[in-house]
């Protein structure tokens, strides 16, 4: 009778080690991404401790490099606003110091010429005539975008 169990296969501490520098190498990673990747190879909390140990100490694993270029990434590539950002970082259990170094990385003169861009091109491509929809389509579209509240009502009153 064939066994329909896929093999559980057995990564060597060496070998698991190799793969999460591998893996932090080829882009920034925070501490929780790369435990839970060990888990997924079934990798014993005391090798999760000890790989994880070599990472920070080899510079694989930086938790401040990563949060402050996960904040310039998300913010320059998918204009999330702070707030966005904030909360994808917590998710990751990013601390709160690490949280607040990252956001300096963003720059307030981009950070509101990049609302005004993204509240422009929205606006362009809202079809609605009645002007309170209008502006709860515009309002509703930043904020899911992690924008702060004030700065986007201020933007809708303005633009609209």
């Amino acid at each position: 009778m064939p066994n329909h169990f896929p093999k559980k296969s057995f990564v060597s501490v060496t070998e698991a080690t190799k793969k999460m520098e591998h893996y932090c190498a080829y882009q920034e990673r925070c501490h929780y991404e790369v435990v839970e990747k060990l888990k997924g190879m079934n990798m014993i909390p005391e090798a999760i401790d000890k790989i994880v140990g070599h990472l920070i100490q080899e510079n694989y694993l930086n938790e401040e490099r990563f949060a402050k270029s996960y904040a310039r990434g998300k913010f320059n590539i998918k204009k999330w606003g702070r707030n966005r950002i904030v909360r994808e970082l917590q998710l990751r259990q990013i601390s709160a110091f690490n949280i607040k170094s990252a956001l300096k990385e963003i720059n307030d003169g981009d950070y509101l010429d990049t609302l005004e861009e993204l509240a422009q091109k929205r606006l362009d491509q809202i079809r609605e005539t009645n002007i309170q929809k209008r502006k709860k389509k515009l309002a509703d579209y930043l904020l899911y975008r992690g924008w702060e509240s004030h700065l986007v009502f201020e933007k809708v009153n303005e633009l609209i």
